[in-house]
């Protein structure tokens, strides 16, 4: 599980009947030198399933391949990356 940023919706013309009920969502995954900056960093921008009311800029847990999709088991959902929740507040050791 990583933490990524939101930083987007995507839209579709036609979505997927197992797509029902959630949102798509680009987000960018955050490395520790982004969170102790306060910046996006260079990571590639993921697609994201969000059932969890996401919103722009928010940091989330993301779960990403096979383990994305292990929420819907046994039902088979077409997602690589799953918002698994939303994170209030990230607290990082000052380096010594």
């Amino acid at each position: 599980m990583r933490i990524a940023q939101v930083i987007g919706t995507v839209t579709l013309s036609r979505v997927h009947a197992s797509l029902q009920g959630g949102r798509l969502k680009l987000a960018v995954p955050l490395s520790l030198d982004s969170l102790k900056n306060n910046s996006l960093g260079d990571a590639d921008e993921l697609v994201v399933y969000d059932e969890n009311g996401v919103g722009m800029g928010d940091k989330i847990m993301l779960s990403e391949g096979g383990e994305a999709a292990q929420p819907f088991f046994p039902d088979k959902r077409p997602v690589d990356a799953y918002a698994a929740g939303i994170i209030d507040d990230i607290s990082l050791e000052s380096d010594k």
